[in-house]
């Protein structure tokens, strides 16, 4: 198939760009899908390592979970599931402490039992009084307290995201939850899984429809002049769309280090590094996100570096800071000027995004705006 046989062009074979694909086929659309990797499966993507049978989350681990029936419903379309409830560690100041804060964190950290009252009387005695908090370090101080900030956030946060909290949106915080119990899972959701198979294996699945012709070690910038006139799902970085003409946003980008070692080696799936004296940011190790399977002689884990993205590098998160956000916006209004493209995903809505609301945000652009770009030829302006 090529372009000009197509319906539809998908850049990008993650789950907002693989949704989109599956949706368009099973209607009986002929799509094709751009992808510049050697794989489908965008960061969700997992293989297994030959030597030891471990599955490998090869862009950092992912843990699906949501509290959408219709999201989790469409999803089971395409895999069976092992029940996996996040349980997340972080190591300060030669000390282990569960995460998120709750209250065995604040606890171990008093190095006394607090009840739930006495813990909250005691981080907002310590939060002092932020009304208005305008950046991360304030709201997190607002949430938790100085001394819980300075111990599991601030060093975390200037290696994840190699700027200043101060400079850094109120709202990354909020992703973090505080709990004045024992709970520490770290989602709260109806529905925490992992697919049996592995993530690859969902898009397989869903990528499988003969009305599917996907284009791996693909460029979209070679493969761009093929598809004039074809209406087209862009889910890479919107800036790179338009060649860098207003600027370069900014990215995080993570390198992961596999090693290799024999039986256990830090007994949980995760390990945060607040101190600023190590340099990478977490350590996963694999084996732990699969409780389910047989205890392995030897284990293989992930150390995370996190950076700012230079040019050539793979852009991870967007780090959204203030000039961020109006080059965005400036990049967004140049988009509204193409009427065959629909700019989604991650990337190319410059957004951070869980697997499910990628998937969620695919399914409403399909309703919306696709379905009737190919029914009824209407533009595809609308971004999401």
């Amino acid at each position: 198939m090529n372009a000009r046989e197509a319906d539809l062009i998908i850049v990008g074979a993650g789950f907002y760009g693989a949704t989109i694909a599956e949706r368009a086929a099973d209607a009986g659309y002929k799509v094709i899908i751009i992808e510049k990797r050697d794989h489908i499966g965008g960061n969700a993507y997992t293989y297994i390592e030959k030597e030891t049978g471990i599955e490998i989350h090869k862009y950092g681990p992912h843990i699906f979970h949501t509290n959408s029936d219709e999201i989790f419903s469409y999803l089971s379309r395409f895999t069976t599931w092992t029940r996996y409830e996040h349980r997340l560690w972080t190591k300060s100041g030669g000390k282990i402490f569960p995460l998120p804060i709750n209250l065995a964190t604040i606890s171990l950290f008093a190095e006394k039992f607090l009840s739930p009252a006495e813990a909250k009387s005691w981080v907002q005695h310590e939060a002092g009084n932020f009304q208005n908090p305008t950046n991360l370090e304030e709201k997190a101080i607002s949430l938790i307290g100085k001394p819980l900030y300075e111990a599991f956030i601030r060093g975390y946060t200037l290696k994840q995201w190699q700027t200043d909290p101060k400079l850094l949106p109120a709202e990354i915080i909020t992703r973090l939850p505080v709990r004045y119990t024992f709970d520490n899972r770290y989602f709260n959701d109806k529905y925490q899984f992992l697919p049996t198979e592995g993530y690859t294996h969902i898009f397989e699945n869903m990528l499988k429809n003969k009305n599917i012709n996907i284009k791996l070690s693909t460029d979209w910038v070679d493969f761009k002049p093929e598809c004039r006139g074809r209406p087209v799902i862009y889910t890479g970085p919107i800036d790179r769309y338009f060649e860098y003409r207003l600027g370069n946003l900014g990215w995080r980008t993570i390198d992961l280090e596999l090693e290799t070692h024999e039986g256990d080696f830090q007994g949980c799936a995760v390990m945060n590094y607040a101190d600023l004296d190590v340099s990478w940011t977490r350590i996963s190790e694999f084996k732990h996100f699969r409780p389910d399977r047989p205890v392995l002689e030897k284990t293989i884990i992930a150390r995370e570096y996190s950076r700012s993205a230079q040019s050539g590098d793979e852009p991870y998160y967007p780090i959204n800071l203030q000039h961020d956000k109006a080059l965005f916006g400036a990049y967004r209004a140049l988009g509204r000027s193409e009427k065959d493209v629909l700019f989604g995903g991650r990337l190319g809505s410059y957004q951070y995004l869980d697997m499910h609301q990628a998937i969620g945000a695919a399914l409403v652009a399909w309703e919306r705006h696709v379905r009737p770009r190919l029914t009824d030829n209407v533009n595809l302006e609308t971004q999401e």
